[in-house]
Protein backbone atom coordinates (compact mmCIF):
# COMPACT_ATOMS: atom_id res chain seq x y z
CA UNK A 1 0.00 0.00 0.00
CA UNK A 2 1.27 3.72 -0.96
CA UNK A 3 2.59 5.27 2.21
CA UNK A 4 1.02 8.19 4.00
CA UNK A 5 3.95 10.93 2.60
CA UNK A 6 2.94 9.74 -1.05
CA UNK A 7 -1.11 10.03 -0.50
CA UNK A 8 -0.36 13.05 1.13
CA UNK A 9 1.75 14.36 -2.05
CA UNK A 10 -0.03 13.26 -4.55
CA UNK A 11 -3.49 15.53 -3.53
CA UNK A 12 -1.48 18.66 -2.37
CA UNK A 13 -0.05 18.61 -5.82
CA UNK A 14 -3.53 18.10 -7.50
CA UNK A 15 -5.42 20.63 -5.53
CA UNK A 16 -2.38 23.28 -6.04
CA UNK A 17 -1.99 22.52 -9.69
CA UNK A 18 -6.09 22.81 -9.92
CA UNK A 19 -6.61 19.73 -10.98
CA UNK A 20 -10.55 18.50 -11.71
CA UNK A 21 -12.90 16.85 -9.26
CA UNK A 22 -12.69 13.72 -11.79
CA UNK A 23 -8.73 14.09 -11.69
CA UNK A 24 -8.99 13.78 -7.61
CA UNK A 25 -11.81 11.16 -7.11
CA UNK A 26 -9.27 9.13 -9.18
CA UNK A 27 -6.28 9.30 -6.98
CA UNK A 28 -9.18 8.90 -4.35
CA UNK A 29 -10.15 5.50 -5.38
CA UNK A 30 -6.57 4.17 -5.52
CA UNK A 31 -5.50 1.78 -3.30
CA UNK A 32 -5.20 4.04 -0.55
CA UNK A 33 -5.31 3.55 3.35
CA UNK A 34 -9.31 5.28 3.54
CA UNK A 35 -7.94 6.57 7.17
CA UNK A 36 -5.62 8.30 6.28
CA UNK A 37 -7.28 10.04 2.85
CA UNK A 38 -10.30 10.78 5.54
CA UNK A 39 -7.96 12.75 8.21
CA UNK A 40 -6.35 14.63 5.23
CA UNK A 41 -9.42 15.57 3.37
CA UNK A 42 -11.28 16.41 7.08
CA UNK A 43 -8.55 17.47 9.57
CA UNK A 44 -11.09 19.12 11.53
CA UNK A 45 -12.50 16.13 12.28
CA UNK A 46 -9.74 14.22 13.54
CA UNK A 47 -7.24 14.93 16.52
CA UNK A 48 -3.88 17.15 16.30
CA UNK A 49 -1.88 13.84 16.25
CA UNK A 50 -2.77 11.04 13.49
CA UNK A 51 -1.48 7.34 14.01
CA UNK A 52 -0.25 6.45 10.47
CA UNK A 53 0.05 3.07 10.89
CA UNK A 54 0.32 0.32 13.60
CA UNK A 55 2.02 1.84 16.49
CA UNK A 56 2.89 -0.24 19.31
CA UNK A 57 4.73 1.58 21.59
CA UNK A 58 4.50 0.82 25.86
CA UNK A 59 3.85 2.96 28.31
CA UNK A 60 6.01 1.39 30.18
CA UNK A 61 9.09 3.37 28.48
CA UNK A 62 9.42 6.42 29.06
CA UNK A 63 11.68 7.37 26.26
CA UNK A 64 8.83 6.35 23.84
CA UNK A 65 5.62 8.62 22.41
CA UNK A 66 3.29 7.67 25.52
CA UNK A 67 5.81 8.27 28.34
CA UNK A 68 6.48 11.64 26.77
CA UNK A 69 3.28 13.22 26.70
CA UNK A 70 3.02 15.40 29.85
CA UNK A 71 -0.61 15.74 29.15
CA UNK A 72 -1.96 12.48 29.63
CA UNK A 73 -3.21 12.70 25.97
CA UNK A 74 -2.27 8.89 24.75
CA UNK A 75 -3.03 5.79 26.04
CA UNK A 76 -3.48 2.50 24.65
CA UNK A 77 -6.31 1.44 22.71
CA UNK A 78 -7.67 -1.92 22.48
CA UNK A 79 -6.06 -3.17 19.74
CA UNK A 80 -2.57 -2.59 21.38
CA UNK A 81 -2.33 0.76 19.53
CA UNK A 82 -1.76 4.07 20.51
CA UNK A 83 -4.83 6.40 20.52
CA UNK A 84 -4.97 10.14 21.04
CA UNK A 85 -7.24 12.10 23.20
CA UNK A 86 -8.20 15.36 21.40
CA UNK A 87 -9.22 17.48 24.11
CA UNK A 88 -6.51 16.85 26.31
CA UNK A 89 -3.82 17.21 23.33
CA UNK A 90 -1.85 20.69 22.85
CA UNK A 91 -0.04 20.19 19.73
CA UNK A 92 3.60 19.74 21.69
CA UNK A 93 4.96 17.42 19.24
CA UNK A 94 6.67 15.11 21.68
CA UNK A 95 4.88 11.92 21.15
CA UNK A 96 5.88 12.10 17.42
CA UNK A 97 9.46 13.05 17.88
CA UNK A 98 9.57 10.47 20.08
CA UNK A 99 7.64 7.51 18.47
CA UNK A 100 9.71 4.44 17.78
CA UNK A 101 7.32 2.91 15.37
CA UNK A 102 7.20 6.37 13.46
CA UNK A 103 4.07 6.40 12.99
CA UNK A 104 2.51 9.17 14.54
CA UNK A 105 2.07 12.48 12.01
CA UNK A 106 0.85 16.24 12.84
CA UNK A 107 -1.90 17.05 11.85
CA UNK A 108 -2.47 19.15 8.03
CA UNK A 109 -4.83 21.54 7.26
CA UNK A 110 -3.26 22.16 3.61
CA UNK A 111 -6.06 20.43 1.40
CA UNK A 112 -8.80 22.65 3.43
CA UNK A 113 -6.94 25.62 2.56
CA UNK A 114 -6.08 24.91 -1.14
CA UNK A 115 -10.42 24.32 -1.33
CA UNK A 116 -11.28 27.45 0.01
CA UNK A 117 -8.30 29.51 -2.29
CA UNK A 118 -9.98 27.48 -5.00
CA UNK A 119 -13.72 28.50 -4.07
CA UNK A 120 -12.89 32.58 -3.60
CA UNK A 121 -16.15 32.67 -1.84
CA UNK A 122 -14.72 35.27 0.74
CA UNK A 123 -11.94 37.59 1.56
CA UNK A 124 -9.21 34.96 2.94
CA UNK A 125 -6.08 36.60 5.06
CA UNK A 126 -2.56 34.54 5.50
CA UNK A 127 -1.81 36.11 9.08
CA UNK A 128 1.99 34.98 9.59
CA UNK A 129 3.77 34.84 12.89
CA UNK A 130 6.80 36.75 14.13
CA UNK A 131 9.01 33.45 13.58
CA UNK A 132 8.94 33.89 10.04
CA UNK A 133 11.70 36.00 9.03
CA UNK A 134 13.85 34.14 6.86
CA UNK A 135 12.40 30.76 6.87
CA UNK A 136 11.79 30.87 3.41
CA UNK A 137 15.22 31.92 2.66
CA UNK A 138 17.63 35.03 3.69
CA UNK A 139 16.19 36.80 0.14
CA UNK A 140 12.46 36.70 0.79
CA UNK A 141 11.66 39.76 2.40
CA UNK A 142 8.53 40.03 4.40
CA UNK A 143 7.36 42.49 1.29
CA UNK A 144 8.05 39.70 -0.92
CA UNK A 145 6.71 36.74 0.95
CA UNK A 146 3.08 38.99 0.85
CA UNK A 147 3.12 39.12 -2.66
CA UNK A 148 3.78 35.33 -2.66
CA UNK A 149 0.16 34.73 -0.41
CA UNK A 150 -1.33 37.09 -2.87
CA UNK A 151 -0.03 34.93 -5.97
CA UNK A 152 -1.54 31.50 -4.27
CA UNK A 153 -4.74 33.41 -3.75
CA UNK A 154 -5.03 35.14 -0.68
CA UNK A 155 -6.54 38.72 -0.26
CA UNK A 156 -3.43 39.63 1.78
CA UNK A 157 -1.15 38.94 4.57
CA UNK A 158 -0.91 40.12 8.04
CA UNK A 159 2.22 39.93 10.56
CA UNK A 160 0.69 39.04 13.73
CA UNK A 161 4.10 40.84 15.47
CA UNK A 162 1.46 43.98 15.10
CA UNK A 163 -0.69 41.98 17.04
CA UNK A 164 1.79 41.39 19.48
CA UNK A 165 2.61 44.91 20.17
CA UNK A 166 -1.02 45.39 21.40
CA UNK A 167 -0.51 42.37 24.00
CA UNK A 168 2.16 44.03 24.59
CA UNK A 169 0.86 47.16 25.81
CA UNK A 170 -2.02 45.16 27.12
CA UNK A 171 0.50 42.94 29.26
CA UNK A 172 2.10 46.05 30.55
CA UNK A 173 -0.89 47.94 31.59
CA UNK A 174 -1.93 44.76 33.83
CA UNK A 175 1.58 44.66 35.53
CA UNK A 176 1.72 48.56 36.38
CA UNK A 177 -1.58 48.34 37.76
CA UNK A 178 -0.99 44.75 39.51
CA UNK A 179 2.50 44.62 40.92
CA UNK A 180 2.32 46.52 44.06
CA UNK A 181 4.35 44.64 46.27
CA UNK A 182 7.76 42.32 45.99
CA UNK A 183 5.54 39.28 46.39
CA UNK A 184 3.23 39.64 43.87
CA UNK A 185 3.98 38.36 40.30
CA UNK A 186 2.23 37.50 36.78
CA UNK A 187 3.13 34.95 33.84
CA UNK A 188 2.64 36.11 30.76
CA UNK A 189 -0.46 34.81 28.58
CA UNK A 190 0.51 36.48 25.26
CA UNK A 191 2.32 33.54 23.47
CA UNK A 192 2.53 29.95 23.67
CA UNK A 193 -0.22 27.69 24.18
CA UNK A 194 2.06 24.85 25.62
CA UNK A 195 2.88 27.40 28.53
CA UNK A 196 -0.45 28.14 28.76
CA UNK A 197 -1.58 24.30 28.68
CA UNK A 198 1.20 23.04 31.23
CA UNK A 199 -0.93 26.31 33.51
CA UNK A 200 -4.02 25.20 32.87
CA UNK A 201 -3.80 21.56 33.16
CA UNK A 202 -0.78 20.98 35.46
CA UNK A 203 -0.57 24.08 37.38
CA UNK A 204 -3.88 25.10 37.93
CA UNK A 205 -3.44 27.08 41.17
CA UNK A 206 -1.18 29.57 39.41
CA UNK A 207 -4.22 30.73 37.22
CA UNK A 208 -4.71 33.77 38.62
CA UNK A 209 -1.40 35.06 38.15
CA UNK A 210 -2.08 34.60 34.55
CA UNK A 211 -3.40 37.88 32.80
CA UNK A 212 -6.72 37.24 30.71
CA UNK A 213 -5.35 38.25 27.23
CA UNK A 214 -5.73 36.37 24.42
CA UNK A 215 -2.81 35.18 21.85
CA UNK A 216 -1.59 37.82 19.31
CA UNK A 217 -2.68 35.18 16.61
CA UNK A 218 -6.20 34.94 18.15
CA UNK A 219 -6.23 38.94 18.17
CA UNK A 220 -5.59 39.51 15.11
CA UNK A 221 -7.92 36.96 13.24
CA UNK A 222 -10.94 38.35 15.66
CA UNK A 223 -9.48 41.73 14.68
CA UNK A 224 -9.45 40.85 10.83
CA UNK A 225 -13.61 39.08 11.27
CA UNK A 226 -14.39 42.40 13.48
CA UNK A 227 -13.55 44.76 9.84
CA UNK A 228 -13.96 42.32 7.25
CA UNK A 229 -17.56 40.49 8.04
CA UNK A 230 -17.06 37.62 5.96
CA UNK A 231 -13.66 37.10 5.69
CA UNK A 232 -11.13 33.40 6.39
CA UNK A 233 -8.37 33.51 8.45
CA UNK A 234 -5.25 31.00 8.05
CA UNK A 235 -2.62 31.31 10.77
CA UNK A 236 0.91 30.28 9.39
CA UNK A 237 3.51 29.61 11.89
CA UNK A 238 6.30 26.67 13.37
CA UNK A 239 4.08 24.53 15.62
CA UNK A 240 0.79 22.53 15.59
CA UNK A 241 0.19 23.70 18.99
CA UNK A 242 -1.45 26.88 17.58
CA UNK A 243 -3.59 23.98 15.76
CA UNK A 244 -4.62 23.07 19.06
CA UNK A 245 -5.12 26.63 20.55
CA UNK A 246 -7.34 27.04 17.22
CA UNK A 247 -9.83 24.58 18.38
CA UNK A 248 -10.32 25.68 22.07
CA UNK A 249 -13.70 26.59 22.59
CA UNK A 250 -13.33 30.16 23.97
CA UNK A 251 -10.84 31.62 21.06
CA UNK A 252 -12.52 29.19 17.99
CA UNK A 253 -14.05 32.00 16.31
CA UNK A 254 -10.53 33.51 15.45
CA UNK A 255 -8.89 31.73 12.86
CA UNK A 256 -10.24 28.94 10.89
CA UNK A 257 -7.03 27.14 9.57
CA UNK A 258 -3.43 26.70 10.90
CA UNK A 259 -0.46 25.72 8.78
CA UNK A 260 3.35 25.55 9.69
CA UNK A 261 6.34 26.87 7.91
CA UNK A 262 6.46 23.24 6.75
CA UNK A 263 3.06 23.30 5.02
CA UNK A 264 2.85 26.16 3.32
CA UNK A 265 6.85 25.46 1.99
CA UNK A 266 4.64 22.14 0.30
CA UNK A 267 2.05 24.55 -1.19
CA UNK A 268 4.97 26.92 -2.57
CA UNK A 269 6.70 24.02 -4.41
CA UNK A 270 4.09 22.05 -5.49
CA UNK A 271 2.63 25.61 -6.71
CA UNK A 272 5.82 26.47 -8.17
CA UNK A 273 6.14 29.99 -6.32
CA UNK A 274 9.12 31.21 -5.30
CA UNK A 275 8.35 34.04 -3.02
CA UNK A 276 12.38 35.14 -3.38
CA UNK A 277 11.41 36.09 -7.40
CA UNK A 278 8.24 37.92 -6.08
CA UNK A 279 7.93 41.46 -6.36
CA UNK A 280 8.00 43.90 -3.29
CA UNK A 281 4.67 44.58 -1.73
CA UNK A 282 5.76 46.07 1.56
CA UNK A 283 4.07 47.45 4.85
CA UNK A 284 5.85 47.95 7.79
CA UNK A 285 3.89 48.47 10.89
CA UNK A 286 5.29 46.16 13.64
CA UNK A 287 7.18 47.68 16.14
CA UNK A 288 10.75 46.65 17.87
CA UNK A 289 8.58 44.79 20.75
CA UNK A 290 6.02 42.64 18.89
CA UNK A 291 8.56 41.38 16.20
CA UNK A 292 11.32 39.76 19.09
CA UNK A 293 8.09 37.64 20.20
CA UNK A 294 9.58 34.86 18.38
CA UNK A 295 12.39 33.97 20.54
CA UNK A 296 13.00 33.40 24.06
CA UNK A 297 12.98 36.64 26.32
CA UNK A 298 11.48 38.45 23.41
CA UNK A 299 8.51 38.65 25.48
CA UNK A 300 9.77 40.06 28.71
CA UNK A 301 11.91 42.39 26.98
CA UNK A 302 8.98 43.78 25.43
CA UNK A 303 6.89 44.24 28.13
CA UNK A 304 9.98 45.66 30.23
CA UNK A 305 10.58 48.62 27.97
CA UNK A 306 6.50 49.07 27.51
CA UNK A 307 6.23 49.31 31.20
CA UNK A 308 9.32 51.68 31.32
CA UNK A 309 7.36 53.87 28.91
CA UNK A 310 4.07 53.90 30.09
CA UNK A 311 5.55 54.93 33.83
CA UNK A 312 9.10 55.65 34.28
CA UNK A 313 9.12 56.63 38.16
CA UNK A 314 7.25 53.48 39.25
CA UNK A 315 8.95 52.38 42.20
CA UNK A 316 8.96 48.44 41.26
CA UNK A 317 10.36 47.66 37.66
CA UNK A 318 9.59 44.39 35.94
CA UNK A 319 12.04 41.36 37.15
CA UNK A 320 11.86 39.08 34.44
CA UNK A 321 12.64 35.27 33.92
CA UNK A 322 12.21 32.89 31.34
CA UNK A 323 12.31 29.71 30.72
CA UNK A 324 12.10 27.69 27.10
CA UNK A 325 11.70 23.88 26.71
CA UNK A 326 9.19 22.09 28.11
CA UNK A 327 11.51 20.91 31.35
CA UNK A 328 12.69 24.11 31.79
CA UNK A 329 8.92 25.91 32.22
CA UNK A 330 7.97 22.78 34.92
CA UNK A 331 11.15 23.88 36.71
CA UNK A 332 10.20 27.63 37.05
CA UNK A 333 6.53 26.64 37.22
CA UNK A 334 8.22 24.15 40.52
CA UNK A 335 9.62 26.74 41.88
CA UNK A 336 6.64 29.28 42.39
CA UNK A 337 4.62 26.40 43.82
CA UNK A 338 7.35 26.17 46.19
CA UNK A 339 7.89 29.21 47.33
CA UNK A 340 11.17 29.92 45.29
CA UNK A 341 10.83 32.70 42.96
CA UNK A 342 11.97 36.03 43.06
CA UNK A 343 11.24 37.49 39.80
CA UNK A 344 7.49 39.54 38.98
CA UNK A 345 7.58 38.32 35.67
CA UNK A 346 7.76 35.02 34.39
CA UNK A 347 7.73 34.21 30.66
CA UNK A 348 7.82 30.98 29.41
CA UNK A 349 7.73 29.02 25.81
CA UNK A 350 7.42 25.14 25.09
CA UNK A 351 10.06 25.11 22.04
CA UNK A 352 13.62 25.30 23.10
CA UNK A 353 14.87 28.94 22.29
CA UNK A 354 11.58 29.91 21.68
CA UNK A 355 9.53 29.70 18.76
CA UNK A 356 12.49 30.15 16.55
CA UNK A 357 12.68 26.93 17.82
CA UNK A 358 9.72 24.98 16.99
CA UNK A 359 9.43 21.67 15.16
CA UNK A 360 8.09 23.11 12.30
CA UNK A 361 10.58 25.80 11.67
CA UNK A 362 12.71 25.37 8.21
CA UNK A 363 15.95 26.96 9.52
CA UNK A 364 18.14 26.43 12.42
CA UNK A 365 16.97 28.00 15.57
CA UNK A 366 19.77 30.16 16.38
CA UNK A 367 19.68 31.44 12.95
CA UNK A 368 16.65 32.16 13.34
CA UNK A 369 16.69 34.12 16.27
CA UNK A 370 19.62 36.25 14.97
CA UNK A 371 16.84 37.24 12.10
CA UNK A 372 15.05 37.56 14.39
CA UNK A 373 16.56 40.44 16.46
CA UNK A 374 17.96 41.76 12.97
CA UNK A 375 14.42 42.41 11.87
CA UNK A 376 13.20 43.98 15.21
CA UNK A 377 16.45 46.10 15.04
CA UNK A 378 14.91 47.80 11.56
CA UNK A 379 11.72 48.10 13.17
CA UNK A 380 10.96 51.71 12.70
CA UNK A 381 9.45 52.17 16.84
CA UNK A 382 10.29 50.87 19.61
CA UNK A 383 8.12 50.15 21.33
CA UNK A 384 3.36 49.64 20.98
CA UNK A 385 3.38 53.43 23.06
CA UNK A 386 5.90 54.92 20.08
CA UNK A 387 3.44 53.05 17.25
CA UNK A 388 1.29 54.92 15.57
CA UNK A 389 -0.29 52.04 13.94
CA UNK A 390 -1.12 50.44 16.66
CA UNK A 391 -2.80 53.73 18.65
CA UNK A 392 -5.26 53.67 15.21
CA UNK A 393 -6.00 49.99 15.04
CA UNK A 394 -7.40 50.57 18.71
CA UNK A 395 -9.53 53.54 17.62
CA UNK A 396 -10.77 51.33 14.87
CA UNK A 397 -11.78 49.07 17.26
CA UNK A 398 -13.88 51.48 19.46
CA UNK A 399 -10.69 51.84 21.96
CA UNK A 400 -10.56 55.10 22.98
CA UNK A 401 -7.72 55.21 25.43
CA UNK A 402 -4.40 52.91 25.40
CA UNK A 403 -6.18 52.76 29.23
CA UNK A 404 -9.26 51.19 28.03
CA UNK A 405 -6.97 48.07 26.78
CA UNK A 406 -7.75 46.82 30.55
CA UNK A 407 -11.07 46.51 30.56
CA UNK A 408 -12.79 43.40 29.24
CA UNK A 409 -13.48 42.92 25.28
CA UNK A 410 -14.75 40.34 22.70
CA UNK A 411 -11.30 40.74 21.09
CA UNK A 412 -8.15 41.21 22.91
CA UNK A 413 -9.67 39.03 26.41
CA UNK A 414 -9.92 35.81 27.33
CA UNK A 415 -10.88 33.79 30.85
CA UNK A 416 -8.44 31.39 31.89
CA UNK A 417 -10.18 29.36 34.45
Amino acid sequence: MPSFNELYGRLVKATAQDASEEELKKIRKEDFDPHQLECLLNPEKYPLVWRVGNCNCSDDDKTSCLGRCLFDALEIDENGNVAVFDDKCVGCSECIDNCKSKKLVASKDVLPVLRELKKAESPIFAIIAPAFISQFSTQVTPGMLRSAFKALGFTGMVEVALFADVLTLKEALEFDATIQTDQDFLLTSCCCPMWIGMIRRVYHQLVPHVPGSVSPMVACGRTIKHLEKDAKVVFIGPCIAKKAEAREKDVADAVDYVLTFQEIQDVFDFTGIDPAKMEEDDRDHSSRAGRIYARTGGVSEAVKNTVRRLNPDRKIKVHARQANGVPACKEMLNDLKEGKNTSNFLEGMGCVGGCVGGPRVLIDRQVGAEHVDVYGDEAAYPTPLDNPYVIELLHRLGFETVESLLKESDIFTRRFD
